[in-house]
């Protein structure tokens, strides 16, 4: 089975600090990047996080604060790293909610643009979920029918996904293998930011997903209510989604 691609795509996966997509860090990318002839590329780098690893993070990727303390920082990497994925669709294991969201904080942190919405994504995960209900290890076991060692290594988690959206491929004939089916496929719901925070109507109209605006259009929430942007601007919402809605009020304003 090979992947039907107009354009490369990067199938990755990270390890964190935690969580948090707003406020934890990346200790190490693995990337898989599958070209249209099927040729793969992969680089796995570990990555100075600036801050301690808790230890309940260390006890899921085994990696410490001294395997990364001589290690270059996000921001040092930045450059390069969005260069390595210029043009490139994307694909993971639960990437659309974690680690989507994350990488793009820390590309906002180190002050490098990388415009995520020209790209379609696969979230391996979602497609898994709506056929079996389970997690990767059973999925690789499932559609690869191999076990997987080293799991939660960022490199064998990345190389998994790829090898799973290849097997689910061959075991279910109503999955296209094109990259737009899949990414629409395996989207839940279509979101303005990575974190979910700003949706869609059915006119295609930026909307809040949450709190006492939940449903309204965002521009015309801050219309009327200007200090709505200003509170989540100081709030602890991710920089993502606080340059979606700058977007939206200076796009409110030029017009």
């Amino acid at each position: 089975m090979k992947l039907n691609l107009k354009r490369p795509i990067i199938f990755f996966d990270l390890e964190t600090t935690g969580t948090d997509t707003t406020n934890d860090r990346i200790v190490e990318i693995s990337m898989v990047k599958v070209t249209p002839d099927g040729e793969k590329t992969i680089k796995t780098r570990r990555i100075n996080p600036e801050m301690p690893i808790p230890a309940e993070a260390t006890e899921v990727h085994h990696i410490t604060d001294d395997d990364v303390k001589d290690c270059p920082t996000f921001r040092q990497i930045a450059k390069s790293l969005k260069a390595f994925m210029e043009g490139c669709d994307f694909g993971g294991f639960n990437s659309n909610r974690f680690d989507l969201p994350l990488l793009a904080e820390e590309f906002l942190r180190a002050e490098v643009d990388v415009d995520f919405r020209k790209r379609r994504y696969i979230d391996v995960q979602n497609i898994f979920h709506k056929k079996e209900e389970r997690t990767l290890v059973a999925a690789y076991r499932f559609y690869c029918n191999k076990d997987l060692e080293a799991a939660h290594s960022a490199e064998a988690d990345t190389i998994a996904t790829y090898e799973v959206l290849l097997g689910q491929l061959e075991r279910y004939s109503d999955l296209e293998n094109s990259v737009e089916f899949l990414a629409q496929y395996s989207t839940r719901y279509q979101t303005a930011d990575l974190a979910g925070r700003i949706g869609y109507n059915e006119k295609q109209q930026e909307i809040f997903t949450f709190g006492k605006y939940k449903g309204r259009i965002v521009a015309e929430v801050f219309a009327e209510d200007p200090s709505y942007y200003d509170w989540m601007m100081k709030g602890d919402f991710p920089q993502y989604t606080k340059k979606v809605i700058t977007e939206i009020k200076l796009r409110s304003i030029k017009f």
